[in-house]
């Protein structure tokens, strides 16, 4: 098996072997997958994190060992709670700027070290509750396939914000419902919990997370928060009902 990490900022992850196609998700600094296929410029991987599967570019990653996967899944990851974190390449001098949530293998409090290079990170150390983290996204604009302040899409950002609890959440709403203990009525809902929405056909579409059994705040435009009953989402800027309440879940 080969496997392979981020070694830049935040990449692409897309539907196909193309630039073209279409973001499905972003890979972040120190995150690590398994190669699963080779096709041109192109590797099929899956992430090591959700397991979620796309196209990378053979430029935009660097190549690790199984034994390097190993001992980075062995213990807690650490991960940076700054929107950007500066971090100092020893090798050339060069700055990376790391969006939330980049992972720091084998970090020793000053430094990292990721496929045979140093970096000198500065991070606050404060790990900021559930609420700071998900309002720090407030106004990030929606992006297909984001997981950065820059542009997120919902399940992206709920997979982010609970990160920080140590939740590990799949990539898609509709593998995120699937996880979790289920929540039985709206009145019961609490801060964390995730309320998932569904469309005509009965699929899950859409998640956020709940500020309380009455407000939630999601990714939907931008990350912003809305009113919420058993109907669904109440947009007070529509003047009208844009989500329909499926099920609530709770996994902290």
């Amino acid at each position: 098996m080969e496997y392979g990490i981020c070694n830049l900022a935040i990449v692409p992850l897309r539907a196909d072997a193309a630039h073209r196609s279409e973001m499905v998700s972003q890979l972040l600094f120190g995150e690590t997958f398994e190669i699963v296929e080779h096709r041109d410029d192109w590797v099929r991987v899956m992430t090591s994190f959700d397991g979620y599967e796309g196209w990378l570019s053979k430029l935009q990653y660097a190549a690790v060992t199984a034994d390097d996967v190993s001992q980075l899944s062995s213990v807690p990851a650490i991960t940076t709670r700054a929107i950007i974190t500066a971090a100092r390449k020893e090798d050339d001098n060069t700055m990376l700027y790391l969006p939330f949530g980049s992972t720091l293998p084998f970090y020793n409090g000053a430094d990292c070290r990721l496929a045979g290079s140093n970096y000198n990170v500065e991070t606050s150390g404060n790990l900021d509750a559930l609420i700071e983290t998900a309002y720090s996204f407030l106004n990030t604009p929606y992006l297909w396939g984001g997981r950065s302040h820059f542009g997120i899409d919902c399940s992206g950002y709920v997979q982010a914000v609970l990160r920080t609890q140590r939740v590990v959440l799949k990539r898609d709403a509709s593998l995120q419902a699937a996880q979790g203990t289920l929540v039985d009525f709206l009145q019961g809902a609490r801060l964390g919990d995730l309320a998932f929405f569904d469309n005509a056909e009965g699929h899950i579409i859409h998640v956020g997370i709940m500020l309380d059994n009455q407000s939630i705040i999601h990714a939907s435009g931008r990350v912003k928060i809305d009113k919420i009953d058993d109907q669904g989402i109440y947009s007070v800027e529509q003047k009208k009902y844009t989500h329909k309440l499926r099920i609530i879940k709770r996994f902290i």
